[in-house]
């Protein structure tokens, strides 16, 4: 075999395992507050705009709208999202917080600091993380319109 295709020198399976070990972190966090990790982030994006389309919230979370439907229906079962067609484009439905929805946020609040305490690194360290994963990001899309 290959040295370069040993599994230890690959990029791609420390990145998985840490997204895995990363949802791992929340869930505890989340149980609290009800949500499930692809809630929170819907909640997330909710708590910034108080009103988005499906389609907004599917462009800015990387979800396609068959796995975004079921989710949002479930977070409007619990009471903290209601889902209304548009007016103008009954095509287009708008999700909005509910009262409840946007008091979670107060909670909700304490999370990332919790996670910090969790990983047990500090903050310098997750910012320049971050900033990695945003470059890499960020090149995939450029490389993306060069497609074009």
């Amino acid at each position: 075999m290959t040295d370069q295709l040993r599994i230890e020198k690959q990029l791609c399976f420390p990145i998985y395992l840490f997204a895995k070990e990363i949802i791992n972190y929340y869930r505890p966090l989340l149980k609290d507050l009800e949500l499930t990790y692809p809630q929170y982030l819907v909640m997330m994006v909710l708590w910034e705009n108080k009103k988005s389309t499906v389609n907004e919230i599917g462009e800015r979370l990387s979800l396609d709208s068959g796995t975004l439907t079921p989710l949002l229906k479930r977070l409007e079962k619990k009471g903290f999202v209601e889902r209304q067609r548009s007016e103008k484009d009954e095509r287009v439905v708008e999700i909005s917080l509910t009262h409840c929805g946007s008091n979670l946020k107060k909670a909700a609040e304490k999370v990332p600091e919790q996670l910090i305490d969790i990983m047990k690194v500090d903050q310098e360290d997750l910012e320049t993380l971050k900033h990695l994963i945003h470059k890499v990001l960020r090149n995939k899309n450029a490389n993306e319109l060069d497609d074009y």
